[in-house]
């Protein structure tokens, strides 16, 4: 028996958790994804792949419309190359126009929430709920008989549990996106949350991994023009 797997993945936890300040973030999330069924030997078939992220901010990013650019390219080379198995889901950031007030942190001076500065607070809006309406749709419409997931949001934590105790017949496994202990600037620790709610989980991702599931440089679109890695990435 083959067993339909899906794979979710939390793309703002995947690229800070993970792939930011690395040569990896040309990642095939499919090839990297039936690498994993692979390596498991569970007798998983990969039936697709979903992306839960958000668009890049020209504002916020330190290299500007260069990051839209390159993230835009990236998710263009992903469809082209796996448009029936990868889906992408578009959430959306917003931010305080004005500054949000926040209490200043000084080192060795005491909590004072009166004394505050006014700060750009970024958020991510609809990635998690989008994270959490597809795995439960999947799993409502019976096309999988497991789920892998890709973070380590416990926003994701509420969607698990409905998964479990609606339809405990489906397995649902974690990789924390996070850097192996070896790592000398590793300083994220996978959620406790999640850990005790899988089925099964994996604690972090090697390079090699990812290294292995790179696309190449140049990606072919047929009809359209081809699809070059960014130079910094």
């Amino acid at each position: 028996m083959k067993y339909r797997t899906s794979v979710f993945v939390d793309g703002y936890n995947l690229y800070y958790g993970r792939l930011k300040g690395t040569p990896f973030k040309w990642l095939d999330l499919v090839d990297f994804s039936n690498a994993l069924l692979k390596h498991r030997s569970q007798n998983e078939v990969l039936t697709r792949v979903v992306l839960c992220t958000a668009h890049a901010s020209a504002t916020f990013s330190q290299r500007g419309k260069n990051a839209v650019e390159s993230q835009a390219k990236y998710h263009r080379a992903l469809s082209a190359r796996h448009n029936e198995k990868i889906d992408i889901i578009y959430g959306k950031h917003t931010w305080s126009k004005n500054g949000t007030p926040m209490p200043r942190f000084e080192s060795s001076v005491p909590f004072n929430r009166e004394d505050t500065v006014s700060v750009w607070k970024i958020e991510e809006k609809m990635t998690d709920v989008n994270l959490a309406l597809s795995i439960y749709r999947e799993c409502s419409k019976d096309q999988c008989d497991r789920l892998i997931i890709i973070s380590n949001d416990t926003d994701i934590a509420p969607a698990m549990q409905a998964i479990k105790q609606d339809f405990p017949q489906i397995t649902c496994g974690v990789l924390f996106p996070i850097k192996p202990p070896t790592h000398t600037n590793n300083t994220r620790r996978k959620s406790g949350t999640l850990e005790n709610l899988a089925d099964w989980f994996i604690s972090y991702i090697e390079d090699d991994s990812l290294a292995n599931a790179q696309m190449p440089e140049k990606v072919n679109v047929i009809g359209k023009k081809t699809i070059v890695k960014p130079n910094y990435w």
